[in-house]
């Protein structure tokens, strides 16, 4: 019988998580399909209860349901308790179980691009299930970390659960701490409405952007256009993927492969 697989999110229509899923499938010869869900917020309990019926084997969980996912977890891997957002559901014999592969596919990007960010003035825009994320991984690889977002007290939230607690600012104050940090990575959906960022001159520095694609063409342009080294966020998708397909069949397929192929499907509808 084939399982189902998929990925819960809203919007959801632009994910690449289908292409890249379905062709590990067929590549491990696995019956099984994985389909992309649109869930609106709010709605994700429900949405649990009718795949469940379905018989649903595993989840990924994108926003605006990572906390929630959590929450409605019949249990969760140390990982996403510790975080506090789950990007991963796991069908076991007592229910749901959350994991967060995020946390490791954002360290696999950062080992693949060798960059150290131990010591480092990083600055992390934006303070959703993502942006908690990658602030746990951060602060466990010692970079000294700023957060900022527009509701200061969503990124004061993210700093009281880490062991080193960062710095937290305004959204309209990390503008200006652009100068200074050494790495900026941006959370921000700003790609989605076409908006992006008014940046200084990068003289090579690091532009992380976990958009990929659309989303994030008009933040990445202006970073090349200042001199920043522009990374987007398509080999996080593919390695939370990952890590997400090995929890699910104990396999962990490869993610080279499946970021070329991605890729060239990103380039082909830009």
């Amino acid at each position: 019988m084939t399982q189902l697989y998929g990925v819960i999110g809203d919007p959801i229509s632009h994910s690449l998580s289908p292409l890249i899923h379905n062709a590990w499938l067929r590549e491990h010869g696995i019956d099984a399909t994985y389909e992309a869900m649109q869930v609106p917020d709010g709605e994700l309990e429900s949405a649990l209860a009718t795949l469940t019926r379905q018989g649903a084997r595993g989840l990924n969980i994108t926003l605006p349901h990572k906390h929630t996912a959590l929450a409605l977890a019949e249990e969760a891997g140390d990982l996403a308790r510790r975080i506090g957002a789950a990007n991963t559901l796991i069908r076991t014999d007592s229910g749901w179980r959350a994991e967060n592969t995020d946390a490791p596919g954002f360290l696999h990007t950062l080992d693949q691009a060798g960059i150290d960010v131990a010591g480092k003035n990083v600055l992390l825009l934006g303070a959703g299930g993502s942006a908690r994320a990658l602030a746990f991984v951060l602060t466990d690889m010692r970079a000294k970390l700023t957060i900022s977002n527009r509701t200061v007290s969503r990124a004061e939230a993210i700093a009281d659960d880490l062991v080193e607690r960062p710095d937290v600012c305004s959204l309209e104050d990390g503008m200006n701490r652009l100068s200074t940090a050494e790495i900026v990575i941006n959370t921000l959906s700003l790609g989605h409405s076409g908006q992006s960022l008014d940046l200084p001159a990068g003289l090579g520095r690091t532009f992380y952007d976990i958009s990929y694609g659309a989303a994030a063409s008009k933040t990445l342009s202006a970073a090349a256009a200042q001199d920043w080294t522009p990374m987007d966020g398509l080999g996080m998708l593919v390695a939370q993927a990952a890590f997400a397909f090995e929890h699910w069949f104990g396999i962990v397929p490869d993610i080279e492969a499946a970021e070329r192929k991605c890729r060239k499907v990103v380039e082909a509808t830009s």
